[in-house]
């Protein structure tokens, strides 16, 4: 392979990493607490898109049960979030392994 097929392709993957960070904002995976209780939905970038809570959990002696439900149900989405772009990341580079905290 020579110079010019090499840029070439590393052009195609720029351009196809874009795309993917373009279609990241339009993902949403959703975490759960307390038997769905709780559910917390964020965006294939990680950011909070909406926060779902329970009637029945909206009692003044519930507040520290429901914070913590909160921040569990957002762990789940993260870790989803996170299964979800690194599948993406695995198409985009044809399964290439990327070194060690390399992020796209």
């Amino acid at each position: 392979m020579n110079i010019m097929d090499m840029m070439k392709q590393a052009a195609q993957l720029k351009s196809k990493m874009e795309e993917m960070q373009a279609s990241l904002e339009h993902i949403e995976v959703s975490g759960l607490a307390g038997g769905g209780l709780v559910t917390v939905t964020l965006n294939g970038k990680m950011e909070l898109k909406g926060i779902s809570v329970d009637a029945s959990l909206l009692k003044p002696e519930e507040k520290e049960i429901v914070e913590d439900l909160i921040v569990a149900a957002h762990a789940d989405a993260r870790r989803k979030s996170e299964a979800v772009m690194a599948e993406k990341t695995k198409e985009l580079t044809g399964g290439l392994p990327l070194p060690p905290g390399f992020k796209l």
